[in-house]
This record gives C-alpha cells, structure tokens and sequence, in this order.
C-alpha cells in the first residue's frame, strides 16, 4: 500500500482525548502512528470496579506478501497480559466495532451525534452491554 485506505482515513474522527461515560468511565486517546496506517487507542477505564489500562493497534492486516485485510482490524493489548481482537467500521456517522470477527454477536454501535459526541452502547450475546458514550474533551 502506498497510502492509507479511504475506510482508514475515516477513523481521523476519532482522532484525540475522550471522555467515556455510561458503564464504563475514564479517557480514552486516539492518535496516529507516523504514516497514518495505524491509528492507536489508548484507554485508562474503570468497569465494574476495575481498572482498564491499555493500547489498541488499528489498521488493515498486512502479513508479509500478502494483500491488505480488506477489514480494518485492529488488536488490544491491556496491562494484564491480555488481547482482545476488534473489526471497525465507520460509515457515515454510524461505527461498529465488532468483538473478534465482522458480524460478531459482541459489538459495539455508536452513532456521533456531533463532531465532539459519540452515543451508542456494547452488544453481548444473551442480553449483555452497556452504555457507552464519549465526548471529545481535546483534540
């Protein structure tokens, strides 16, 4: 790839320092990796009475001679040793962040209501989630 793709380059609207609130709270930080194929999240939460620190590497796969995902998929990797894999897609106004794989029956559906507010909540299979809304606090 010679230049990051178009749905890449879409996720520049999450790009800074939110807010997060509803059943999760603290800020999470969206940032570029020089070159602009990695967009990087970084998260300082409180769930449950637990404390969420971590980075997310998001961007097209691309293994060694091999074409790019077509998804944007992304991993995390808390400060507890885990990862957690993701799908994002951001058409419009509307963002999904799938758990695992596109059409995961754990995902996330927000919707930016402005520039500055993304409303949705987290889908679990058997009726699990939460709200989870964030609002930009600097770009």
């Amino acid at each position: 790839m010679s230049e990051p793709s178009a749905d890449l380059a879409r996720l520049d609207r999450l790009v800074g320092t939110w807010r997060a609130a509803g059943g999760t709270g603290g800020t999470v930080t969206y940032e570029w990796m020089d070159g602009r194929f990695f967009l990087l999240q970084r998260v300082a939460l409180e769930q449950n009475g637990q404390t969420i620190t971590g980075l997310e590497v998001i961007g097209h796969e691309h293994k060694y001679g091999e074409e790019p995902s077509a998804d944007i998929k992304s991993r995390f990797y808390g400060s507890e040793g885990g990862t957690l894999d993701y799908v994002y897609e951001l058409i419009d106004d509307k963002l999904t962040i799938w758990m695992g794989e596109r059409g995961s029956p754990a995902y996330y559906a927000g919707t930016f209501t402005d520039d500055d507010t993304i409303t949705g909540a987290w889908v679990y299979p058997g009726g699990g989630g939460y709200d989870a809304i964030m609002t930009r606090v600097k770009d």
